[in-house]
């Protein structure tokens, strides 16, 4: 049985490929918070257990043992999430670390239930993807917000979820997953954006945008239902 270490350093590398991003010992290190020579030393166990594809100066990629390791504490971790802010009233900025401090200790039974018990939720409250019971998970393919230019009208997917105090200010900007947003206009050389989202107009910096993943709305959906301007 993985022991919590093991499946954080899994999860870790799971969620930097999930980004795009090389699981190289430093990024590893830099997204748990330990030296790289800690890194170093566990890809070399988690190599000798065939959880991990471990080359001198190459990306760290999981094996599909160590990507079910992964996806099993995601479940886990985001289906926890959905449960403390639907059942237990946690706001969206408290439910990642208490979930990082139950994900490994809750029961497969006690999985099942609150599953059924939410409705099988397919996203958490970031709208990050949950995977499904058999570990197969939805793939998403979405525009960074900092990207949309002028005229555009998108739906927010998935914001960032690391970060408590980002998470309270997208809340009070209304950029929530599900809401709908128009680009108003953009400042050059990454100067801020300005936006409509729920009929009140607000300006995010480009750190923040690139911080919210979102779908474009079709123009004719958009004059169809007539919710750009509103």
């Amino acid at each position: 049985m993985p022991t919590p270490a093991t499946e954080d350093y899994l999860k870790a590398i799971y969620k930097l490929q999930e980004n795009a991003v090389a699981a190289s010992t430093n990024a590893i290190a830099d997204r748990m918070g330990v030296s790289a020579a800690s890194v170093t030393n566990m890809m070399k166990r988690l190599s000798e257990s065939g959880l991990v594809e471990h080359r001198p100066y190459q990306a760290i990629r999981l094996t599909d043992a160590g990507r079910k390791i992964a996806l099993e504490i995601i479940r886990h971790h985001r289906l926890l999430e959905v449960y403390m802010a639907e059942a237990l009233g946690f706001t969206w900025d408290q439910v990642d670390a208490e979930a990082e401090r139950l994900e490994h200790v809750i029961s497969e039974e006690f999985e099942d239930k609150i599953d059924a018990m939410l409705g099988h939720p397919t996203t958490d409250p970031h709208g990050s993807p949950i995977p499904a019971k058999d570990l197969s998970i939805a793939s998403t393919n979405h525009d960074r917000l900092s990207d949309m230019e002028p005229g555009r009208t998108v739906i927010v997917r998935r914001v960032k979820d690391t970060d408590p105090a980002l998470l309270r200010y997208l809340a009070k900007l209304g950029l929530r997953p599900e809401n709908v947003v128009e680009v108003l206009s953009k400042e050059p050389f990454d100067g801020p954006m300005f936006l409509r989202v729920g009929g009140e107009e607000q300006h995010v910096g480009h750190q923040v945008a690139r911080s919210v993943l979102v779908e474009s709305v079709p123009a004719e959906e958009t004059k169809n239902d007539g919710r750009a301007g509103s």
